[in-house]
């Protein structure tokens, strides 16, 4: 395959990634080359295991239906979300109370929390938990923290329920930093659980200004249970550049993009 086969393959993953699905007879357009042409780079992209054709395209293969445990997530992408993490304490301001949900990448900002001042954070997950525990021990954090009650999820280390909702409503914040499964721009932000997704939908409601922190392989997901449109957004903050295709409708939600470098 010659250079620009290989990037006009590379076009077809970008946007499956983004979009989900591609379509023939727009990649014939874009690409300007023969129906016969990009049905050969579907057909190669297909035996490589990167897409599944489907009648006049192709679309997205998703590998797991299901929410990884959570010591499993920590491990992907920990360099990405240690950025993400940075990036997003450095929107905490001194006397702020915050929301952190039970996110791998949501958690790793904790460790760039120490030296604001006179920080309340409330929190749903027992390894964020133990980690402000930790660093208050170590007289290294000297603000606030709440835990959240309610049922436990043993694999995922987190609670959630109609206990932990109920409590949360008790609540207001200045700052909510939500964790997502999956980003598309006409769907908006996915969780694979409900009851997680309930949770962060309250977290949401009771702050003033609500920040999803995300990696790149959640841009282009839809999960099963939609936490908000992207109009309820008011930062998401990832390890890539916005997408191009997006600027648009994320510009249209007023939601602003922040790189973390």
């Amino acid at each position: 395959m010659s250079l620009v086969g290989e990037e006009r393959k590379d076009f077809i993953l970008n946007t499956l990634n983004l979009e989900g699905k591609v379509k023939t007879f727009e990649l014939v357009e874009k690409l300007k080359v023969s129906s016969e042409t990009v049905r050969r780079y579907l057909e190669e992209l297909e035996a490589e295991n990167k897409l599944k054709r489907v009648y006049g395209g192709a679309v997205k293969i998703n590998l797991a239906r299901e929410e990884p445990p959570h010591l499993k997530r920590e491990e992907l992408y920990a360099d990405e979300k240690k950025r993400i993490g940075r990036a997003a304490a450095s929107l905490v301001e001194d006397n702020d109370v915050i929301f952190i949900d039970d996110g791998t990448t949501t958690q790793q900002m904790i460790h760039f929390l120490l030296n604001k001042k006179n920080i309340t954070v409330l929190a749903f997950s027992a390894p964020a938990l133990y980690l402000l525990i930790d660093y208050k021990n170590k007289e290294l954090f000297s603000g606030d923290v709440y835990f959240i009650g309610g049922k436990v999820n043993a694999s995922q280390a987190r609670v959630s329920g109609s206990m932990a909702e109920r409590m949360v409503e008790q609540f207001y914040a200045d700052k909510a930093f939500i964790s997502i499964d999956g980003l598309m721009v006409n769907r908006g932000i996915t969780s694979f659980d409900a009851e997680r997704g309930q949770l962060a939908r309250k977290l949401i409601e009771h702050s003033k200004q609500s920040i999803v922190m995300t990696d790149r392989s959640k841009l282009g997901e839809g999960q099963f249970y939609k936490l908000a449109d992207l109009k309820e957004i008011d930062i998401i903050i990832s390890d890539v550049n916005m997408p191009k295709e997006w600027e648009a409708d994320l510009q249209a939600s007023g939601v602003t993009w922040i790189h973390a470098m």
